[in-house]
């Protein structure tokens, strides 16, 4: 059975360092007819287990630990009964959401995970947070960067545990190493390529996006 990709945009809030921001989030969801995994199932369960329906969640694999992306995650992983990945360089981001829950396991560079006749990749990208992790599957020609490389450039790195120096090198050195026609699946906003975003790399650090 072929996999395919559905995207779920789910509302609500982002906070760090004392602030707060109405976000819209990509929630992923690859797989087949019967068997999926789901990509940061942010804000919203009940949209999200909408489109799962009736298939088995293999896992509920985190690009990160920002609050917007994992506040909604052990309420899904519980409901469908799927084991939650995170990096371990972002526990302290969890644990602040989460004092008395562990995730269910880490996720580390180069660990695979497979579904249908697709695996994904985990490429361990800090910069955005120390634990930022994208997912690629050669196959579909695919990338899941989270919140490591935008439509336009790279993730925020002005809060705290960010660096724009290293954001700037894992993209330069993990993503844009990877084919041109590569689609990056984003964790918020359109979509983009790796060929769009390659050219503009001197731009960003000259600005210090």
């Amino acid at each position: 059975m072929t996999v395919q990709i559905e995207n779920v945009v789910t509302s609500g809030t982002f906070s760090l360092d004392g602030g707060t921001w109405d976000v819209d989030n990509n929630v992923w969801v690859i797989g087949d007819d019967s068997e999926v995994m789901v990509i940061d199932p942010a804000h919203d369960v009940a949209k999200i287990l909408e489109v799962v329906g009736d298939r088995e969640v293999m896992a509920v694999l985190l690009t990160h630990g920002h609050d917007d992306h994992i506040r909604a995650a052990a309420e899904f992983s519980d409901e469908v009964e799927a084991p939650l990945y995170l990096n371990p360089a972002d526990s302290m981001l969890w644990d602040a959401i989460y004092p008395e829950r562990k995730v269910d396991a880490e996720i580390q560079e180069g660990d695979t995970f497979t579904i249908g006749d697709t695996t994904l990749t985990a490429i361990h990208t800090p910069g955005h947070s120390p634990g930022s992790t994208c997912f690629y599957a050669p196959d579909l020609g695919v990338l899941f960067s989270g919140d490591t490389l935008f439509n336009g450039g790279p993730g925020a790195t002005g809060r705290s545990y960010s660096s724009f120096e290293t954001i700037v090198e894992s993209i330069r050195a993990k993503l844009l190493v990877l084919p041109e026609a590569t689609v990056v699946n984003t964790g918020h906003g359109d979509a983009t390529t790796i060929g769009a975003e390659a050219p503009n790399v001197d731009e960003w650090i000259k600005r210090g996006h």
